[in-house]
């Protein structure tokens, strides 16, 4: 398993001793646990076009009719 090397602040680590402490994990198990859920939030390159261009003939339109008439408050 490869390692990364970061560096922060002393404000930045010591909220991470915290974190790690009540959680009764290491500090290095919740950098991982936090990389890994920030790296899978992008969504995969090319899925916008795979999926927008999936779209078989014309966009679909929508009628949006006038609001209903309400009597004022």
């Amino acid at each position: 398993m490869p390692q990364l090397h970061l560096y922060v602040s002393d404000d930045v680590a010591a909220e991470l001793r915290a974190r790690a402490r009540e959680r009764g994990t290491s500090i290095s198990k919740l950098l991982a646990e936090i990389v890994t859920r920030d790296a899978r939030r992008a969504w995969p390159e090319g899925w916008l076009d795979r999926v927008a261009g999936a779209w078989p003939g014309p966009w679909p339109t929508v009628d949006d009719p006038p609001p209903d008439e309400r009597s004022p408050l």
